[in-house]
């Protein structure tokens, strides 16, 4: 019964659920109950039938799991939870998560969710952007043997960020023009390749520690260190 969301987080969140009195239609039960359980499984690593009794019965809570992803609920709440972000600066970074077998399968094949073989075996990659908090504002899911700027782009479109803080994997001369086109500053660690050095802010780039931080957090959730989802939308 150790329930994690709080109540200042509940009054973000209630607007955006399924069921709502208000609501045309059936009305679900309990809402907040059943975000605790979605938690709980998403925290725990466990599979849906081993959900404790105390959520209701699985079977429906995994439905009404699925009925929220088709219809971009928990996309809205994300939302809600994120909108004020500080972009005086932005992070990117990406992390690699090992995929359980129960976890392939999937109709369209592995990389048409966002799975791919690496050098960890059947892999997913996380590449996010985050503020200068070190809070998420987007994600990309790619297959583990895509590089890693590949999920840049949508990451940035439309955002408008001060700077960009990156490792060497980000070095590449599109992100750099795209930044200088912006008036962005550019802090990248510089890929020992490059013929001609960008100066960057040493200072500055101490800062990237937050976006690791980040990750850290991100996987205390064991169904995400550990990816079970079939589809890479139910893994969103």
């Amino acid at each position: 019964e150790r329930f994690v969301l709080t109540d200042a987080q509940w009054s973000k969140i209630e607007p955006h659920c399924l069921g709502k009195p208000t609501d045309p239609g059936r009305s679900g039960r309990n809402n907040r109950l059943f975000l605790e359980a979605v938690l709980w499984i998403v925290r725990t690593g466990s599979p849906w039938r081993d959900l404790p009794a105390l959520f209701g019965n699985w079977s429906t809570a995994f439905r009404r799991f699925r009925d929220w992803r088709e219809a971009d609920v928990f996309k809205r709440i994300f939302d809600a939870l994120s909108g004020e972000a500080d972009m005086e600066y932005a992070m990117v970074d990406a992390t690699i998560v090992k995929v359980h077998r129960h976890g392939q399968g999937a109709k369209g094949g592995p990389s048409s969710q966002a799975i791919g073989r690496s050098r960890g075996g059947m892999t997913t990659k996380i590449v996010a952007l985050t503020d200068a908090l070190g809070n998420l504002v987007r994600f990309e899911l790619l297959p583990g043997n895509r590089h890693d700027t590949i999920g840049v782009a949508p990451l940035i479109a439309g955002i408008d960020l001060g700077a960009l803080l990156g490792d060497k994997a980000f070095d590449a001369n599109w992100i750099v023009e795209e930044l200088d086109q912006r008036g962005a500053k550019v802090v990248i660690s510089q890929h020992p390749g490059r013929a001609q050095k960008l100066k960057i802010d040493a200072e500055m780039y101490k800062w990237r520690h937050l976006i690791e931080n980040f990750f850290c957090k991100l996987k205390e959730f064991k169904r995400i260190a550990m990816r079970a989802c079939k589809t890479d939308q139910s893994f969103a």
